[in-house]
């Protein structure tokens, strides 16, 4: 019962002292680590009939844990990358518990170091080209409230390639018009607040919806709202975006060409087409958020394949393909992982 007990204690300390003030983690990744947690209790209650309260870091094994993280992929459906944050979240708090009461964790943290993490397929991320941004930006329809309300969302998304939480989070407070357009404060992960510059044209825009909403003199209103809340959620951005893309692909079927195109696409395309503007990839990340430039060289590589298909197109035109050799082709739950 005391090794139960330092388990949940631990564990309660862990998700709401260490990650939430000490590391300073945001709510989302909070509410990801604290799910970690909840399906590792429920798969020890239906799987092994133990309950939360009863779980000791003694039980916790290799192959404990490795059969929690298989039920994970084989019975609840987990993509290795959801598995590999899983995991993630496991370690992380292994490293933590050690810290706090060796003894009582020590198997636990043996245990979790052994198990490596899934290698995954590369996922490829969709970008819009240029031509394809500016249809996307066409598409909403001015003479209506929310066509004015889409046009300008996702005008603002490409114009600071903010994340969709950081777009929803949009104050009139936090943005400052100036002579040359307008510089946008955006509360990113981690509540950590960046300034991101856009364009006259851009700010213009902005600053006319503003007027037009009347929020102008209200700097605690969000911009950006739904029909049913005054802060806009990221589902919402998520139904406005696949909205106007399945629009654009049915009158462009020889554009849009991946499969699927998520808000966070607007982001990337925002970057890539940054890059190869010649924009430094430092100063992208800066403007993204981005707490390594390693993070930020991904882009490097979605401009690099950018590149190759362009010399391929001038090769083609200007030596022909045959001279390049080339033919066309619940139980209980803690109350504190309540998300």
């Amino acid at each position: 019962m005391i090794n139960s007990t330092v388990f949940l204690r631990i564990l309660n300390d862990y998700i709401n002292s260490y990650l939430k003030y000490a590391k300073g983690l945001s709510d989302n990744t909070v509410k990801s680590y604290k799910y970690a947690f909840r399906l590792l209790i429920e798969y020890m209650y239906t799987k092994k009939g133990i309950a939360a309260e009863n779980i000791t870091f003694d039980m916790l094994t290799f192959d404990q844990l490795s059969e929690f993280l298989d039920w994970l992929e084989q019975e609840r459906g987990c993509s290795t990358s959801t598995k590999n944050q899983r995991l993630a979240a496991l370690s992380s708090f292994s490293s933590y518990a050690q810290n706090r009461d060796m003894d009582a964790a020590a198997v636990f943290r043996a245990s979790i170091t052994k198990i490596p993490a899934k290698k995954c397929k590369k996922k490829k991320r969709a970008v819009f080209t240029i031509p394809e941004v500016s249809i996307l930006l066409r598409l909403p329809g001015e003479h209506r409230r929310t066509g004015l309300r889409d046009k300008v969302l996702l005008s603002t998304m490409y114009a600071t390639g903010a994340r969709g939480d950081e777009i929803c989070n949009i104050c009139v407070k936090d943005i400052r018009f100036t002579n040359k357009g307008a510089t946008v404060a955006l509360h990113g992960k981690g509540n950590k607040l960046r300034n991101v510059g856009i364009s006259q044209r851009c700010a213009r825009t902005l600053q006319d919806y503003i007027c037009y909403r009347r929020i102008q003199n209200q700097p605690d209103r969000h911009v950006f709202s739904s029909q049913t809340h005054e802060r806009m959620t990221v589902s919402c951005i998520e139904e406005i975006f696949k909205k106007y893309v399945l629009k654009a692909k049915a009158e462009h079927p020889d554009m849009f060409r991946e499969q699927s195109y998520p808000p966070h696409s607007m982001r990337h395309s925002s970057a890539s087409h940054m890059l190869e503007s010649g924009v430094p990839l430092v100063v992208i990340k800066n403007i993204l958020g981005h707490s390594s430039l390693i993070t930020t060289q991904i882009y490097a590589e979605i401009s690099q394949d950018t590149v190759d298909k362009h010399l391929r197109e001038w090769n083609e035109k200007w030596f022909g393909s045959e001279l390049l050799g080339e033919h066309k082709k619940t139980d209980a739950i803690p109350e504190f992982l309540d998300v």
